[in-house]
């Protein structure tokens, strides 16, 4: 038993090597001297003071921010609205609508953007970050409402019953009771949807326009050209700031969840 013990760990060993070792390796290369970034000639930091006086990386920064932030903050709306309904009404075609819903985390991402860009032809819409935007707050919505769903069967209905019993209004019930104990699940959820557009490359490369160039398609740009150490302090510096906010929308959907167990 302990030498299928000793295997299993040296599998699992491999398998997170192989994962996150060519990470690791980039991260490393970051702080490289040589702008080959083929063999380690010495520790510098030359290369994140670089980005920070690229006009072109802070442009595409900026998009990338805007196109984020707007999406989320549709997606957190429209995502919280949509688990609301879909947990608290009972209408014709719901397991439909809610498999619809869900069906941008399930398609491939390419189908997605393939769709998105022939809805914009077809309506005669110009490819901008406004398209980005729209096509972003697709998926958006559908990590939002996943999370707010878990963070409301979690409640207790009694609560807003309670409200109501007690005179006040439906919507000022679920505006002062429910919506607060919603909000935990709704931060991560937006959290999670923000990561998500932040690096989206794909959907972003269908439907972007001239002048709208996010900053995973001005990394692609880069990359054509060779990778440098320039492109791996970029990578590493996205890298710290998507695990950040991944682990603090886990750790607030924790947090949460403890509060309603108590």
């Amino acid at each position: 038993m302990l030498a299928k013990h000793k295997w299993l760990d040296a599998v699992a060993l491999a398998i997170y090597a192989f994962m996150y070792l060519p990470i690791l390796i980039l991260i490393v290369f970051s702080f490289e001297q040589s702008k080959l970034a083929v063999r380690w000639t010495g520790f510098t930091l030359d290369w994140y003071q670089v980005l920070f006086h690229d006009a072109s990386l802070a442009s595409a920064l900026t998009n990338s921010l805007e196109v984020g932030i707007i999406s989320v903050a549709c997606a957190g709306v429209m995502g919280t609205m949509a688990a609301v309904g879909l947990s608290r009404l009972q209408f014709f075609g719901k397991g439909v609508y809610r498999g619809l819903l869900f069906l941008p985390i399930i398609i491939p991402e390419v189908a997605t953007a393939v769709s998105a860009l022939m809805l914009f032809v077809s309506i005669g819409l110009s490819l901008s970050l406004a398209t980005v935007i729209v096509s972003h707050i697709v998926f958006c919505i559908a990590y939002v409402t996943l999370t707010v769903i878990g963070r409301l069967e979690g409640l207790d209905p009694s609560l807003e019953e309670a409200a109501q019993d007690l005179g006040a209004p439906p919507v000022q019930a679920f505006m002062k009771v429910t919506l607060p104990l919603l909000w935990p699940g709704i931060i991560a959820g937006c959290l999670l949807a923000f990561v998500l557009s932040l690096d989206d490359f794909v959907i972003t490369q269908f439907t972007a326009g001239v002048g709208s160039t996010t900053l995973p398609l001005r990394i692609y740009s880069l990359v054509k050209f060779g990778v440098s150490p320039e492109i791996n302090a970029l990578s590493t510096l996205m890298i710290i700031v998507t695990v950040g906010i991944s682990l603090l929308a886990e750790r607030i959907r924790l947090a949460s969840a403890d509060a309603v167990e108590v």
